[in-house]
């Protein structure tokens, strides 16, 4: 019988620990499911004193700092909610990257901007909109990824080791870093330049080509697309410019997006969109293999689900200038500019 006693001259730590409970399972200490018809999986107290977890959570889960003392007191465990760095607040994901002392001692010496009450504040959202649309053209800027990551990291070794980090030290880490990852995109272009391979298929009817123009030195990027039918020769364009993202890939992903929404608001439901860029044909092919633009193809997907057909294609560079001029130009203006119209813009003086 498995309750029998078993005898062993070198037990594991995990064998004494299911041997020291056998007694309480003998007395009874076990869950009767027989036909699993009365079993109600997310409603039997299965752990005593402690509340089941739902079967689905709502709302918006930072799945990499999901182990604050609030959200584990939320799902059941009985444990003090208090910060364990500093004991003066609940320990939730604003306060911790945030609001906790050593947080915000790393905030007030870093490059970032510190102006109470606008950054940090008392809300999660309100301060990621700040870190990601409202900071200075910096380059210095794009530490705060690596400053929330060693914060966290920070937090972790004084709870479960009891080790200080010194603020300067997170700031030296995070710039390292954010250096480091710049200079591997660098290499990456270099590795990986647009590809003029492609297998040429002749498309007709409604045809969108777009381009994104993006450039490490400008603080913008440009976006442009080009809609003409082969067969009524009708044809819009449209360019735009926006804060620079990270990469000349987001600005590509982008360009494609916003072609997309304006192709459905002119009510162009079967339209074949080129693009000279291979990634952006495999990301919206195999999404799943591009996590770190997830969001953004998100957004492609649902777009797609409102066309009546769309398929999207690899062309030469050569043979995608009007969303090349549109994009290029766009970036270079000095003022904001959204543009959509069916003539070319004034401060392009040759669009064909």
């Amino acid at each position: 019988m498995p309750l029998d006693p078993i005898r062993s001259y070198s037990a594991s730590y995990g064998w004494q620990s299911i041997v020291s409970a056998r007694p309480l399972v003998q007395k009874g200490l076990i869950k009767r499911v027989g036909s699993g018809t009365s079993v109600l999986v997310w409603d039997d107290p299965w752990i005593p004193a402690s509340r089941p977890r739902p079967a689905n959570g709502s709302g918006i889960n930072f799945t990499l700092i999901s182990g604050v003392g609030e959200r584990l007191r939320s799902r059941g465990m009985q444990i003090d909610p208090r910060c364990m760095r500093c004991g003066m607040a609940p320990e939730t994901v604003n306060h911790t990257l945030f609001e906790c002392p050593p947080a915000l001692q790393v905030w007030a010496l870093s490059p970032i901007p510190t102006h109470q009450p606008i950054f940090p504040t008392g809300g999660l959202f309100t301060n990621m909109t700040q870190l990601f649309w409202h900071l200075p053209n910096d380059d210095r800027m794009r530490m705060f990824p690596w400053l929330i990551w060693y914060i966290w990291k920070a937090r972790n070794d004084k709870v479960m080791s009891n080790v200080d980090w010194d603020p300067n030290e997170i700031i030296v880490k995070a710039e390292a870093e954010s250096i480091a990852w710049t200079k591997a995109q660098e290499r990456l272009e270099m590795a990986y330049p647009h590809t003029e391979t492609h297998v040429e298929i002749s498309a007709l009817g409604d045809i969108c080509q777009v381009d994104g123009a993006w450039k490490e030195s400008e603080c913008r990027a440009g976006l442009g697309w080009y809609y003409f039918n082969t067969n009524t020769l009708e044809n819009f364009m449209g360019g735009c410019n926006l804060r620079r993202g990270i990469s000349p890939l987001q600005a590509e992903l982008e360009a494609l997006i916003w072609a997309m929404q304006c192709m459905l608001r002119i009510r162009k439901l079967t339209t074949v969109f080129q693009t000279d860029c291979s990634d952006v044909v495999k990301m919206v092919s195999r999404p799943e293999e591009w996590p770190a633009f997830s969001l953004l193809l998100e957004e492609v997907d649902r777009c797609k689900r409102r066309f009546n057909s769309f398929s999207i294609m690899q062309i030469p560079r050569t043979k995608n200038t009007q969303a090349d001029k549109l994009a290029r130009s766009a970036r270079a203006l000095l003022t904001d500019v959204y543009y959509v119209n069916s003539v070319s813009p004034v401060w392009i003086s040759e669009l064909f």
